[in-house]
């Protein structure tokens, strides 16, 4: 698992970028489903069937990013968000773009960090001239951050684990189970980050009759940190409510039972902000059941997230106990 979100958290996949990882992803799972698809919005599909309830897994592939909007005489770039981004985070953090080109972030003079925005920020690429400039980088290009993996025993840090880690959750779990007892469509998502689209789209054509989002959420677990039940090593945790969703009781009570039938450590989740693919789901024509089984992550939206493994663990055992328990609704 430790190798696995290496690999999928070094590859660059902002939102409406995503073919990359999901190229990665479709080579790992290709012999694990009954088949794999690509939709119309690039979703990957990986459907195996086991009969039954219909049960769609989301874990969205893409991640934060910055977009090119003007190129100043200097050479200086200007650039938006792609997703949510503190401006107060950025500052000399370092984003790639698709050719390699590498920039630093940096910033007009601010009296006040309060006073720090987007428009103050820019991003130097060693460019000496606006010409040069755009012999490297053009308007509308998108980045990534650019930090490595960092393997800290049983937590790790890294960029994207937004939600590489729900990713690397769902493929684990196609090859570990056995016995599906309902008819599985994991979806891998795009562009969640600018809006739950691709789980819009996904939900709509599949029309499962349960959904469940695999991503991460916040903790409340550091120093002064928002008053919040997730902590780092809890076990995984089954989301109550966020922004977008008030989990469904069905499927609430459906995860907390599995998880104490199979002895797999599990917390319980009320985020006050924020949302995953989930939000999208239960919305999609006449409603459907959705939940949510989060990682516990720190430092989110950041270029240095970081989750513990056993976290990841539970996860997975909660997924494939999902997919082997046949669902009547």
């Amino acid at each position: 698992m430790k190798e696995l979100l290496r690999k999928l958290t070094t590859i660059a996949a902002p939102s409406g970028r995503e073919e990359p990882v999901r190229t990665f992803i479709a080579a790992e799972i290709q012999d694990y489903c009954d088949e794999l698809k690509v939709d119309t919005l690039g979703n990957l599909i990986a459907i195996k069937r086991g009969g039954g309830t219909k049960i769609q897994f989301a874990a969205h592939m893409d991640e934060i990013g910055i977009i090119v909007t003007t190129i100043d005489e200097k050479g200086f770039l200007r650039f938006g968000n792609i997703g949510g981004i503190s401006p107060h985070r950025l500052i000399a953090q370092r984003v790639r773009f698709k050719d390699g080109t590498i920039g630093v972030i940096g910033s007009e003079k601010v009296d006040d960090l309060k006073d720090l925005t987007l428009e103050k920020l820019y991003i130097d690429i060693g460019a000496a001239s606006e010409a040069e400039a755009k012999t490297k980088v053009g308007v509308g290009e998108i980045a990534a951050f650019d930090r490595d993996f960092a393997d800290l025993g049983q937590r790790v840090v890294a960029k994207a684990l937004d939600n590489r880690a729900g990713c690397a959750v769902l493929i684990e779990a196609l090859k570990r189970v056995e016995k599906p007892q309902n008819d599985l469509y994991c979806t891998f998502t795009v562009q969640e980050e600018v809006g739950l689209r691709g789980a819009r789209t996904s939900a709509f054509g599949i029309e499962p009759d349960l959904g469940i989002a695999l991503d991460v959420t916040g903790t409340g677990d550091t120093p002064e940190a928002p008053k919040l039940a997730m902590k780092l090593g809890g076990g995984a945790a089954i989301k109550i409510k966020d922004s977008y969703l008030i989990t469904h009781p069905l499927v609430k009570d459906l995860l907390t039972e599995l998880a104490e039938q199979h002895g797999i450590p599990y917390q319980y989740e009320v985020l006050p902000f924020g949302g995953t693919d989930a939000g999208a789901i239960h919305l999609t024509k006449a409603g459907i059941p959705s939940g949510v089984i989060s990682i516990p992550c720190r430092y989110l939206h950041s270029p240095s997230e970081m989750l513990d493994l056993n976290d990841l663990e539970a996860a997975v055992r909660l997924v494939v106990a999902t997919m082997e328990h046949p669902i009547t609704l």
